[in-house]
Parts: structure tokens; C-alpha cells; sequence
């Protein structure tokens, strides 16, 4: 009960209008068709790749060569009268690339050139120069010379794989960049020829709005109703379960009164007729207990005397005036009336249903009319007539560009980029040659010089590197008498080291093999004599003098491989001059070709120069006149139209037009939405007429409230009941007297405390026990009446009042639901209509009817020219340049690396004698005893 109360005192306090409306879910959000997708100009943007630093480099060192700005001046005077251009103009606009060029002009001389030089002083062994002694820098010399070698070949290296790459992306995107010109005009051509059937299809999407705004007006009524009842059930039937409690009180206190006073006169009845009794009980037991002969009876009879009767419910009040007054009642069924209220309550839904079905109908016939409405969008846009000079003009573009993609499509523009990639392919292939022959020579001298294990041995070091190119070189460093052995037939000085002949006697030591300063007598030993040699009596002078072992000298094969270790350098260099000026040729042209589109026409494109340069008046002939061919507006130019395309501007903004388009102004949603809000606004039902509690059910609580079931002194009640209804316990007696029959000696006295025992009990069982029970049925009565008769008038008055207010507040909270259900519902469908407008409008902005295609166009031109085309075309150049300009220090590198493996003068230390000997092709020399 007090839960119901807080419920009820909750539901009454709450305003109903605090209420939210439901929020929105997926289904809030419509969904419309993309009706232009198959026109649209796809954009195009700049891919990041790994090669972003070069083509940075590359565009800085533009810059530098080119740091004039655009030639307005010049472009003027080319485009309206081309006669008049003179060509010192050109040149002090193009001083950075004449530079350039006359910088190519010269290495295109003077390597060819410098290759001849180098070959007539290689026919004259006059080449590198000569070491003339041992030094202890020499190390050190030669390996800042292979250091040098290998970075510039590293460089070389790189700049080749860069130019390969970019070679390679050059020929994949030329092909497709300029096939997107035509299809890119088409597309243009097509958006703009189909604005009025995009406009028309945007217009027919009105029906996606209308169906979700039909289907939720179905649902609406009921909507409404099943909002009512569920704001409203916790107050409703707070109230009735109130009432519920009223009637049950009222039935119940009836009951329990009825009891309290049929039972109270039945107590007084049976008290009158259990007295008479008691007392003839009491002046038995005393007098047989007062008795002589009696033993131990003394004890006992003090509680005989006090035999008599306790409570006495003559005393308490009479509620007979309160049934007088309740008779009769109830006169109404409560049951049916609390039935008949909650029925009356729970069909508000459908009674909602009943008495909104006429607006819906009305709303749904206004959606009808809106529908033409918004068919005033497309029948009013204006771009049909407008759009024509446009679409013209594109054609006329198209038209004019087939002649020349013609010419450049496949197979020509195939074949010019297979020539192209092919020349460039072979120039970096034999740039890698001239690389793996640098590799070859500085591999093979290290390798011969590694082959030696005496440190000292500087001569025979020399001669790992060799003097000579190719096959040549490595005959001439072959000792002299080895090859006069061969000539001869024979086996050569590897062969007599295997098989020394006999020493002549008094025969010195011998002199190194490779000097070959004088022609040694074949009597005398071989250049290396074996120690194991008993025939060779110098031998062991000979280790002595020169401090080697004969395991430090290598076989023969190892020395000519060696040798030619010169022979892949100057193989690469004579290849490095004869193709060097090949490679400037290429250069320069690829140069000069994507250079001058990077600085004239990339450059000003990113910066909008060119815009510029197209707006200034007097800078196009007449026949250029964009603003007029493309229709644009009189107070605007190329630069505003691209910027306001850029933003999202819709055709009709940048056209000139016979009177301005606000197409806002037509995409207001007061002007479709004025009459459907104002039927839902107009709209009132009563849902809230519920009767809880008819007059006859007021008049019975009403007099329950008076009949004074809350005078009645209930305390009088139950002070009697907590009196036994017999002051001595009449079990407790009836026991005692039977434990002194035991302790009797006469009989007679035994047989009478015996009966008197039995009568005791009798009288409990029989009358005691049915009046106990008589006061436990009115003690359930006085407790229910005495707990309800405190707060009856209260409870009653509350009630009555509760069923008052919720019966007055019902039909004013209803509405006030009602309206707000309405107001959701019209913000609901005023989102859906919100939501298709700006659909709309941001369709046509910048899909249907937009210029942002125009300037997707530009950026794709700028895209494809620039980024796709000139920067790894000018990646190219760049990296093929920079082979060629490392190949000047890789030539003097490589020359002067050879003479470090050439022969080096030593002193040779004997026994006997100490003596220099020079040489310039190394052969065998015998010291002098």
C-alpha cells in the first residue's frame, strides 16, 4: 500500500510534459540513390612514392637554372602575332638552359677529345707515369685512389638504377596520361549535357521521404494512444489500486464489526450463565477442603476460595450504532467499477486510432500536393539553355585534340617511347659495363697484390697490376726469357724452376727473376734455385741476400691473371670515352624538353600563374576568349571560376544567367512543409475521459468515512481480553486436587477430591475452552478495526481526493501528450524533408550540376603532365646526368689507379755487392762476384 501511494504521489507530481521524444535510430537516416555516379570526373592525386626526394632535387636544381618567371610578355607577343617574337627574347629567358647547352657542347668535345689523347699516350706507353720507389705512403695512396674509385662507381651505380626506374615509369604513365585527355573532355561533356536529367532524378528521390513519412503516418494513431496510456498507467492505476484498498477496507470492517458485536454479547451470555455454576463449584471444593479429615488440604485452599469469573464483556462498548449506520452497504460494485475504469483506460490506443483517422487521411493527400511542390525544383533550374556554349566548346576541344592524340596514340606514341626507353636503356647498360669493368680491375689487382706473403717483395707486386691493356698488357709484363722460351718450344721459366739445370762452379747468387736488366747465361742457375738442389752452390746466398723463401713465389698462372688486372679498367675507360658525348646528347634533349615544362608550365600551374596570365585582357587573341566560348559570368575570370569550382560551387553560380538562381530560396523547407505542419498543429482529440469511480461508490466511502468505526474504544475491548475469562486456572486446580487424593488416608475424603477433580475439568473443556475461543476470534476483530480506525478518515479523504485529481488530470495530461507526440512526429518528418533538401542541394552543388568537375579537370591535367609525367621524365635526366658527370673523376681515378700496379724500383741486396737496378719491362739479371 505505501509502495502504490509513492507510485501514485510520483506519477501525480511528474509533469508530463518533461517527456523526450524518441530518439532517432538507423531509420532516421534516409538513404538516397547516387544517380550521377557513371559521369563523374574521377580526381586524380599525386601518388607518394620513394623517389619524392629526387624529383624534389631535381625541381630545385630547375630553380636554380631557371629562376625567371612566366614570360607574359613573351607569351603575349607568341600568341597574338608570332612574327613579332625575337629570338634575343627567347635566349635571355632560356640563358639557364643555353648555359646548360654550351655546357653539353663542351664535354661533347672535349671528352671525345681527351679519349683521343689518352689513346695515342697509351700506344706510346706514356699513360700514368711511373712509381720510381717504394715510399711508405704508397699503401695509403693507393687506397684513397680504390676508395675514390669505388664511391664514384657507387654514384654511378645508384644514378643508374634511379635512371632505370624512372625510364621504366616514364613509358608506363606516358600511355594512359595522354589517353585521359579525350575521355576526361568526354566526361566533362556528358555531366554538362545531362544536368536536366540529373536534376529531373535528383527531383524523383522525393519519393524516398514520402514513403518513410506515409509509413510512419500509418503507425502515428496508435502511436499516440499506446504514448498516452504508457505516460499515464502509473498514475491510473495507482488510483485504482487505491480505490481497491478503500473497498476492501470497507467490506472488511464491516465483517470485523459484525464479529466484534455477536461475539461480545455471546462472551456476556455465557459469563451470566458460568457464574451460578463457579460458585456452587467454589463452595464445594472449599468445604471438602476445609475439612478435618482432609490432610494437607491447607495448602490448596487458599486457591479454591479465589475460584471466580474474570473478564466481563457486558462492560465493553456496544458497535451496534456503527452497523446501523454501514447497513446496507456497499450499495455499488466496486469490483466492476475498478473493472470498467481500467477497460475505459487501456482503449485509449485504440480510441486514438478511431479519432485521428480523418488528419491522417487529410496529411496523407497534403504529401500528395508536395510532391508537385517539389517537382517546381526541376521544371524552375535554368541551366538547360545555359549549359549549351559550354558543352559546344568541350566538343570543339575534343574535336581539335583527336587530330594530335591521333598522331601520338599507339603505335607512334609507342614506338617514340620504345626508341626513347631503348636509347636510354642501352646508354645505362653499357654505363654498367664501363662499372663491372672498374670492378673486374680493382678486383683482379687486389688479388694479385694479396698473393704475395713477403712484405718486401714490391717488384713482383708491381706487376699484379700490369702496364698494359687487355691481352697485350699481360704478354708484355710475361718475363722476356719465358717468352723467348715458348718461342723456342720450350717450357718456360716455370718449367726450369721445376727442373733447375746445374750450376757452373764459382757461380754467385742469382738475381730475381723479373730483373731482366742483362740476358742470363743459360749455364748459370735459375732465377729461384731450390735449397734441396745440390748443383746450385749459390743457393743458399741467395735466400740470405734476398730474405725470401721459395714458398713466396706463386705459379705462373697466378702472375698472368694478375697482370691483367689494368685491362677491365681501361676497357671501361676507353668505353666511358667513347659513349660519354652519347650521353650528353641524351641528356641535354631530355633536359631541355622536360626542364622547360617543369619551369614554363608546372611551375606557374601550381601557383596559378597561368590563371593569371589567361585573365589579364589583351594576353589571349579574341579567339581564346574562355570567359565567352565557356559562357562564365561578365564580373568573373578563369582564377574566381576555378577557385569557386574548387569550393564546390554549382554550375548556375559561375554561368551568366538572364536573371540570378538562389537555389537556397527554392530549397527552403517552410515552403513544402507550411500546410503539413499547420494540419498536425490544428488537430485536438479528447483520449483522456475515464471514470474511476461513479457518485454511489463516492456516497459508500463516504459514509464508511462517518459511520465511526474510529470512535469505538477499542482499548475497552482489549483490556477484558487480557483478563482470563476465570481468575484461577481451573487445569492447574483440578491437577492439585487430584495429587491430594494420593496423599488421603480416607477414602471418602479421596473419592470426593476425585470428583471434585473431574468436574473442574469438565468445566474447562466445556465452557472455558468455547469462551477462549470466542475472545481469540474477537481479539482478531478488535486488531484489524483497531489499526484501521486511526487513519480510516485520512484514507478515506485521500482517496476520494486521488480519484478526483487523476479522473480531472487524465483528459489535460492526454492532451498535453497528445501534443507533444504530434510535435516529435512533425519534427521527425520536418528532419526527413530537411534531410532531402539538403541532399538535394548538396547533390546538385557538387554532383549533378556542379563546376567542381571543371576544376577536377585542371588538377587532373596538372596530375598527369607534372607529376606523372615530367617529374620522373626529368628523374630521368637528372640521374642520367649525374652518371655522366661522375665519369670524369671515375676516368682519372681508374688511370691513375693502374700505375699503383705497375713494376716500382727496389735496391736488391747481395753478398758481395749492393746494386740499383732500374727497369722498364721487367727481365732476368745475374749479379756480378
Amino acid at each position: 500500500m505505501r509502495a502504490a501511494g509513492l507510485l501514485l504521489a510520483w506519477a501525480l507530481l511528474r509533469p508530463a510534459g518533461t517527456q523526450q521524444c524518441h530518439n532517432a535510430g538507423p531509420g532516421g537516416v534516409l538513404r538516397f540513390t547516387d544517380t550521377h555516379a557513371e559521369i563523374r570526373v574521377p580526381a586524380l592525386h599525386r601518388v607518394p612514392s620513394s623517389l619524392d626526394p629526387l624529383y624534389g632535387l631535381v625541381r630545385r636544381c630547375l630553380d636554380l637554372i631557371q629562376q625567371n618567371p612566366l614570360p607574359t610578355e613573351l607569351l603575349r607577343a607568341a600568341l597574338n602575332n608570332p612574327s613579332s617574337v625575337q629570338t634575343s627574347q627567347v635566349v635571355q629567358y632560356e640563358l639557364g638552359y643555353v648555359v646548360c647547352a654550351a655546357v653539353a657542347l663542351l664535354f661533347t668535345v672535349a671528352v671525345p677529345m681527351a679519349g683521343m689523347c689518352f689513346c695515342y699516350c697509351r700506344s706510346r706507353r706514356r699513360c700514368g707515369g711511373r712509381l720510381r720507389a717504394h715510399r711508405r705512403s704508397l699503401g695509403c695512396r693507393r687506397h684513397c685512389l680504390l676508395g675514390c674509385l669505388s664511391l664514384t662507381s657507387l654514384i654511378i651505380l645508384a644514378s643508374v638504377i634511379c635512371a632505370f626506374v624512372t625510364s621504366q615509369r616514364v613509358k608506363v604513365q606516358m600511355e594512359p596520361g595522354l589517353g585521359a585527355v579525350p575521355s576526361t573532355l568526354r566526361t566533362l561533356r556528358q555531366h554538362i549535357a545531362k544536368v536536366p536529367q540529373g536534376v529531373q532524378m535528383v527531383v524523383d528521390q522525393f519519393e524516398v521521404p514520402r514513403q518513410q513519412i506515409t509509413s510512419d503516418l500509418g503507425g502515428l494513431s496508435r502511436s499516440v494512444g499506446l504514448s498516452i496510456h504508457t505516460q499515464l498507467k502509473a498514475m491510473t492505476y495507482a488510483a485504482l489500486a487505491e480505490l481497491q484498498d478503500r473497498a476492501g477496507d470497507l467490506q472488511t470492517s464491516l465483517h470485523h464489526l459484525q464479529i466484534l458485536e455477536q461475539t461480545a454479547r455471546a462472551l456476556a451470555v455465557a459469563r451470566d450463565e458460568l457464574d451460578p455454576v463457579l460458585r456452587e463449584r467454589r463452595r464445594r471444593v472449599v468445604a471438602l477442603l476445609d475439612d478435618p479429615r482432609c490432610t494437607s488440604c491447607a495448602s490448596v485452599l487458599g486457591r479454591a476460595q479465589s475460584l471466580e469469573l474474570g473478564a466481563d464483556y457486558g462492560k465493553v462498548p456496544s458497535v451496534e450504532k456503527v452497523l446501523k449506520a454501514l447497513a446496507g452497504l456497499p450499495r455499488s460494485d466496486f469490483a466492476e467499477m475498478i473493472r470498467q475504469g481500467n477497460g475505459t483506460f487501456n482503449s485509449i490506443p485504440e480510441l486514438a486510432v478511431e479519432r485521428m483517422a480523418q488528419v491522417i487521411q487529410d496529411l496523407r493527400d497534403e504529401m500528395a500536393r508536395t510532391t508537385e511542390k517539389v517537382q517546381s525544383i526541376a521544371d524552375s533550374f535554368p541551366l538547360h539553355d545555359y549549359t549549351r556554349p559550354v558543352s559546344e566548346a568541350l566538343m570543339k576541344a575534343e574535336d581539335r585534340s583527336q587530330p594530335y592524340l591521333r598522331e601520338v596514340q599507339p603505335p607512334h606514341l609507342e614506338a617514340a617511347l620504345s626508341c626513347r626507353w631503348i636509347a636510354g636503356t642501352v646508354l645505362c647498360s653499357i654505363i654498367l659495363l664501363i662499372l663491372a669493368c672498374n670492378v673486374a680491375g680493382m678486383a683482379l689487382g687486389a688479388y694479385g697484390l694479396s698473393k704475395r706473403e713477403d712484405p718486401s717483395d714490391y717488384e713482383c707486386r708491381g706487376e699484379a697490376g700490369g702496364g698494359g691493356g687487355g691481352l697485350l698488357a699481360s704478354w708484355h709484363l710475361t718475363p722476356l726469357k719465358y717468352r723467348e722460351g715458348k718461342a723456342k718450344g720450350g717450357t718456360g721459366c716455370a718449367e726450369r724452376r721445376l727442373k733447375p739445370p746445374p750450376v757452373p762452379a764459382g757461380l754467385g747468387a742469382a738475381a730475381p727473376p723479373w730483373d731482366l736488366a742483362a740476358p742470363a747465361p743459360r749455364s748459370r742457375c735459375p732465377a729461384h734455385p731450390f735449397p734441396s738442389n745440390p748443383a746450385c752452390p749459390g743457393a743458399g746466398r741467395s735466400r740470405g741476400a734476398s730474405g725470401r723463401s721459395p714458398q713466396a713465389f706463386l705459379p705462373s698462372w697466378v702472375c698472368k691473371a694478375a697482370a691483367g688486372a689494368s685491362s677491365p679498367s681501361f676497357s671501361g675507360v676507353g668505353l666511358a670515352f667513347l659513349f660519354s658525348w652519347l650521353l650528353v646528347l641524351l641528356v641535354f634533349a631530355t633536359f631541355l624538353v622536360g626542364g622547360n615544362i617543369q619551369t614554363l608550365v608546372c611551375r606557374n600551374w601550381v601557383n596559378q600563374e597561368i590563371y593569371k596570365f589567361i585573365d589579364t585582357p589583351g594576353n589571349l587573341p579574341p579567339s581564346m576568349n574562355l570567359t565567352r566560348q565557356l559562357n562564365l559570368r561578365r564580373d568573373s575570370n578563369l582564377s574566381t571560376t576555378y577557385r569557386e569550382c574548387k569550393s564546390g560551387a554549382g554550375l548556375w553560380e559561375v554561368l551568366q544567367l538572364d536573371r540570378a538562381y538562389d537555389l537556397d530560396e527554392h530549397l527552403k523547407t517552410p515552403k513544402y512543409t507550411a500546410d503539413f505542419q499547420k494540419r498536425l498543429a490544428d488537430f485536438t482529440a479528447r483520449l483522456g475521459d475515464v471514470r474511476l469511480l461513479r457518485s454511489e461508490g463516492r456516497q459508500d466511502l463516504e459514509t464508511f468515512a462517518r459511520s465511526g468505526v474510529d470512535e469505538v474504544d477499542y482499548g475497552r475491548f482489549q483490556e477484558e481480553m487480557r483478563k482470563p475469562v476465570v481468575q484461577t486456572s481451573l487445569p492447574g486446580l483440578a491437577r492439585s486436587l487430584e495429587g491430594l487424593q494420593k496423599m488421603q488416608r480416607n477414602s471418602t475424603v479421596a473419592g470426593r477430591l476425585a470428583a471434585e477433580a473431574r468436574a473442574l475439568w469438565q468445566m474447562q473443556n466445556s465452557t472455558v475452552q468455547s469462551q477462549e475461543a470466542l475472545v481469540e476470534k474477537l481479539g482478531e476483530s478488535v486488531q484489524f478495526l483497531s489499526r484501521l480506525a486511526p487513519h480510516l478518515q485520512e484514507r478515506v479523504r485521500t482517496t476520494l481526493a486521488t480519484i478526483a485529481s487523476v479522473e480531472a488530470r487524465l483528459p489535460v495530461q492526454a492532451q498535453q501528450i497528445l501534443r507533444q507526440e504530434i510535435g516529435c512526429f512533425t519534427r521527425r518528418e520536418l528532419r526527413y524533408f530537411t534531410q532531402y533538401l539538403n541532399w538535394v542541394g548538396q547533390t546538385l552543388r557538387e554532383d549533378v550540376a556542379s563546376c567542381q568537375p571543371l576544376a577536377t579537370a585542371l588538377d587532373n591535367g596538372r596530375v598527369i603532365l607534372c607529376d606523372r609525367i615530367a617529374d620522373p621524365w626529368n628523374a630521368f635526366w637528372f640521374s642520367l646526368g649525374c652518371c655522366t658527370f661522375f665519369l670524369i673523376p671515375n676516368i682519372i681515378f681508374a688511370i691513375r689507379l693502374t700505375k699503383h700496379f705497375r713494376p716500382i724500383r727496389n735496391r736488391l741486396i747481395s753478398t758481395g755487392s749492393e746494386e740499383t737496378c732500374p727497369f722498364h719491362i721487367p727481365r732476368v739479371t745475374a749479379l756480378k762476384l
